[in-house]
């Protein structure tokens, strides 16, 4: 087992993430602390973490306060903090403060963080290194007269995007001058409310793209490596379903290029610990979208496929050393699914089905991987993001994977609320799906993949009556 250096991390997350996290730490030997607010009490980053501590009753003001987590963090004698992904993971002030206090923040350091946080800032990084990006502007818009004039230089569709957004929160396409007018406040407006800055940039909108996103680990000591890409075309409303790792679209040119591109963009703004950066694809042509720094809810199928403990890594790179691989070191095999099972209703317009689990059985068998921190009683809280598990197959072929992937979908069993599991089922039964062939356009393209039976398995109807009639009994 590797000694570590780091003695005791702070986990600044909660859910299937922080148990994640959780497990890392526990594998090497470093004592892990949770947090929570009172919603999560119950939850199961707090059952599993060596310690536990609340941050009172509001459900998100707990998670979002940096100065109070690094205190807490000081005072529980935590040698770092891992931010996990969403709440405070990209943002500069929480990392800024870690830096002042002494605490080790599991992640790229402040100023990286803030430049890759800022679009246009990070589209400058990127142009300077020569990564190819989107046509667009050249810093923030300065107002209407503006977009108007450059959206008609640059030719129509265009995107309005928020300089400090991510998410797909603040993001507005628009195909003509009259939807620019009628768009261009609202995404200030909405850029305002979510993100504090009313800043705002244009790209040309690349059509029915492909989405490709690039896993990359890099230390202080200056190496940076890649763990091949992650195809995230099956997305809803720029909100990802089904990743897929190595993408089946790409030719091995294709891949080594990006890949290199990706390791070119993290060197280029002195990049350390996990990050992902992520492109758009149309044809032959390969854009830059945006670098995530963080860990990415998808960090699980290029662990499926390379073998490397991304969460491990992390936290060897954040005790300064160096990393275990280099890029030689790294091959994948197979390929690796992974179904965000959200509490949705997809027939209902994907409305949010929170509640109480009343039977949750997990998926097994070969290549079948689980990441969530549901169980059986547990109340789904209305606060947070509708992602209760995330499930993972891996299979040595395409036409395994799919087949592995209906079948796992089709042996979890989780009552009491409604999923997209059922949804999947009939995304992987498409031919093109089969084929391999789906660009982002996937999704919208066939609504009639929402037209299956919501008929009830057997197995569920038992288990219904079963618990009504253990609720009646006092069980």
């Amino acid at each position: 087992m590797l000694k570590p250096t780091l003695k005791k991390v702070l986990i600044a997350n909660r859910g299937e993430i922080a148990v994640r996290i959780v497990r890392a730490c526990a594998e090497m030997g470093i004592r892990s602390v949770a947090i929570y607010t009172e919603p999560d009490r119950y939850g199961l980053h707090v059952k599993r973490a060596d310690e536990a501590y609340s941050l009172g009753e509001d459900p998100l003001a707990g998670y979002l306060d940096p100065a109070r987590i690094v205190n807490l963090a000081l005072e529980t004698g935590c040698d770092a903090i891992h931010p996990g992904y969403g709440f405070l993971s990209e943002n500069a002030r929480f990392a800024q403060l870690c830096e002042q206090l002494g605490i080790t923040f599991i992640g790229p350091r402040s100023d990286v963080i803030h430049k890759m946080g800022d679009k246009t800032q990070a589209r400058d990084s990127m142009r300077a290194a020569g990564v190819p990006i989107t046509p667009g502007s050249e810093g923030n818009l300065a107002d209407l007269d503006h977009a108007l004039k450059l959206a008609n230089e640059i030719g129509y569709p265009v995107m309005l995007k928020a300089t400090s957004g991510g998410g797909g929160r603040g993001i507005r396409r628009c195909d003509s001058p009259e939807e620019l007018k009628t768009q261009y406040p609202r995404v200030i407006s909405e850029a305002t409310k979510a993100f504090g800055s009313a800043e705002v940039f244009m790209e040309k909108c690349i059509v029915n793209p492909r989405h490709i996103e690039v896993q990359v680990l890099a230390d202080s000591h200056g190496n940076a490596i890649h763990l091949f890409e992650r195809d995230c075309s099956i997305q809803r409303r720029n909100q990802k379903l089904i990743e897929i790792a190595p993408s089946p679209q790409l030719t091995p040119e294709q891949r080594q290029y990006i890949g290199g591109l990706a390791v070119k963009a993290a060197k280029a703004v002195g990049y350390e610990n996990a990050g992902t950066v992520e492109f758009l694809l149309t044809g032959n042509e390969v854009y830059f979208m945006e670098m995530n720094t963080r860990v990415q809810v998808e960090h699980t199928i290029t662990e499926a496929i390379t073998g490397v403990d991304i969460v491990r890594e992390q936290l060897r790179i954040a005790a300064g050393e160096p990393l275990s691989y280099r890029q030689e070191d790294i091959s994948y095999r197979g390929y690796a699914l992974q179904f965000r099972i959200n509490a949705e209703d997809p027939k209902n317009d994907f409305l949010p089905s929170f509640g109480r689990i009343t039977h949750y059985y997990a998926p097994g068998g070969p290549g079948v991987r689980v990441d969530t921190a549901i169980y059986t009683g547990y109340e789904i809280p209305p606060y947070y993001d509708s992602m209760c598990l995330k499930l993972v197959v891996w299979a040595l072929t395409w036409d395994e994977v799919i087949a592995r992937g209906k079948r796992a979908l089709d042996d979890m069993r989780l009552h009491g609320i409604t999923t997209t599991a059922n949804y999947y089922q009939q995304i992987l039964d498409h031919p093109d799906c089969r084929a391999g062939v789906f660009d982002t356009s996937f999704v919208p393209s066939h609504p009639e993949l929402l037209n299956y039976s919501a008929k009830r398995h057997p197995s569920e109807i038992a288990l219904a009556i079963a618990a009504t009639i253990a609720a009646h009994a006092g069980w």
